[in-house]
């Protein structure tokens, strides 16, 4: 089953807000995966300049974010999405998980949303699989032709996710569903981010595991003010096109409930 999704391209329209990175050698990508809780930080306001500003302090080329707000009144009806691909100056794609009106009357969409520094070429909006009763999830796919050094250029994939919160079993069968798409298209070079509500040794990752590699061991994202726990994570297949060169915890901790995830990819043809 796929769900609606609401493509934006928005082009440059404003500046980077690129701050906090050295430029990164051709070949190399640097990609985020941010929960950013509809905006709301840990002083409760919410705040999406702020949440632009940690997107674009850490000079990303792809955005995973998970809890993004679609025109809901919780969030004073703003298209959270396009005011962040705006702010960020980033291409932009939106896949709803669910509607507010069926969760708490709040009205709007909610979900996923994918900024990219390159155009998208292409997009679908999958839902996971849910228990009755379980507020539903998503999974969101892009393509992209990624500039390679010498003019030409490489499909690749990138997916965002964020597993649900309550049922295990919902978790496991989201992984599973995951590593599907996984070996639907098992060559392409793929980047997969979100936030799975499991710790790294709990079943969801160990499943993904088989057919994914993750970037990175433990590193703590929740909560912000004071992480105990790692349930935001980014993975990479084929294991044989790519090499980690860095991935770390970006030091934020007031604007989301979540701290984000910077993993930078070096491809290997």
């Amino acid at each position: 089953m796929r769900t609606k999704s609401l493509l934006f391209i928005l082009g440059a329209a404003l500046p980077s807000l690129s701050i906090g990175l050295q430029a990164q050698p051709a070949g190399r990508l640097v990609v985020l995966t941010y929960n950013i809780q509809i905006g709301t930080g840990m002083d409760k306001k919410v705040d999406l300049a702020r949440t632009a500003a940690v997107i674009g302090s850490v000079a990303p080329d792809l955005v995973a974010l998970e809890e993004v707000d679609h025109k809901s009144r919780r969030t004073a009806g703003v298209l959270q999405d396009v005011e962040l691909a705006r702010l960020t100056g980033m291409h932009l794609i939106f896949g709803k998980a669910s509607d507010r009106e069926g969760i708490d009357q709040d009205g709007g969409d909610y979900g996923n949303a994918i900024l990219s520094r390159f155009p998208i070429k292409s997009s679908q909006n999958r839902a996971l699989p849910n228990t009755p009763g379980v507020e539903r999830r998503a999974v969101l796919e892009v393509e992209i032709d990624w500039p390679r050094p010498g003019g030409a250029s490489l499909p690749l994939r990138f997916l965002a996710a964020h597993f649900d919160n309550a049922s295990e079993a919902d978790r496991v069968a989201s992984a599973k569903a995951l590593n599907d798409l996984a070996t639907s298209r098992p060559n392409m070079p793929t980047i997969f981010a979100g936030d799975l509500n499991s710790a790294p040794d709990a079943e969801p990752v160990k499943i993904l595991s088989q057919q994914w590699s993750l970037t990175s061991g433990e590193l703590s994202t929740y909560p912000a003010n004071a992480p105990r726990r790692q349930i935001d994570y980014v993975f990479f297949r084929p294991a044989r096109a790519w090499k980690v060169v860095e991935v770390k915890v970006v030091d934020e901790a007031m604007a989301s409930d979540h701290r984000p995830v910077l993993a930078i990819l070096e491809y290997v043809p």
